[in-house]
């Protein structure tokens, strides 16, 4: 079961819609010469271990391997319909859906289940899509539901924050770890963390319907910096401190 299964698709929701016709081996090397080499010619000529070339990735798996590369790339090929490309929306508030996740679905027959956000509807998009006839099978939507983040959104969110003035204390927190002023993202990495309203919260109430994010920063010199006390709303494009 994936981490995306568990909250229960088509069960109790409401607004879920269903649409019709949708090793490398191991090896282990032991060499325990008896007598030290008596001349760097003879060390030369002592047999040499190297890592094994890497093994190519199988077009498709078969059972419950994971997903392939190219499996993915078909399955979101097909989940992809026009209409969810032209109305959905993304981030970065270009058109189609954000890509989250794929996951294998090996109960169904080995089919691949594709997970986008809709920015414009705020719903959650799980496209199924049948790998061996590389069809849709079925498709799934729902508001309310938060999976993690993408790449893409972690660095949206990023984005948004040092723009704001929020960011003066990350940014001076920024100083003293590096020995330098902040100058743009560049080389920093975004962690980002989903976040739904508590019942107490100030200042980010809205999150759960509107998709947010709490950041941990990443330095290009390895250094992490907790923002945590920092809610990002990707649907809306505000940043708020937790009160």
């Amino acid at each position: 079961m994936g981490r995306y299964r568990k909250w229960g698709w088509g069960l109790g929701i409401a607004s879920v819609t269903a649409v019709t016709a949708f090793s490398l081996a191991s090896w282990q090397a032991n060499a325990t010469p008896s007598t030290p080499p008596a001349s760097p010619a003879a060390a030369a000529d002592q047999a040499r271990v190297s890592d094994p070339s890497p093994v190519p990735e199988a077009a498709t798996g078969t059972g419950s391997d994971p997903l392939t590369t190219g499996e993915v790339d078909k399955a979101r090929a097909a989940a992809l319909t026009p209409q969810l490309a032209a109305d959905a929306q993304d981030v970065t508030g270009k058109a189609g859906p954000e890509y989250l996740a794929a996951e294998l679905d090996a109960d169904g027959g080995r089919q691949a289940e594709l997970y986008y956000y809709d920015y414009k509807s705020e719903k959650l998009f799980k496209q199924v899509v049948d790998l061996k006839t590389g069809k849709l099978a079925k498709s799934y939507s729902a508001a309310g539901m938060q999976p993690p983040a993408s790449p893409q959104e972690a660095k949206v969110a990023l984005e948004l924050f040092v723009a704001n003035p929020l960011s003066a204390d990350f940014k001076e927190a920024y100083r003293k770890a590096t020995g330098q002023t902040f100058n743009g993202t560049d080389g920093i990495e975004p962690i980002a963390h989903i976040y739904t309203a508590k019942p107490a919260d100030q200042g980010a109430n809205q999150c759960g319907k509107s998709r947010c994010v709490q950041l941990i920063v990443k330095t290009a010199d390895g250094h992490f910096i907790n923002v945590t006390e920092i809610v990002v709303d990707l649907s809306g494009r505000t940043v708020a401190r937790l009160k």
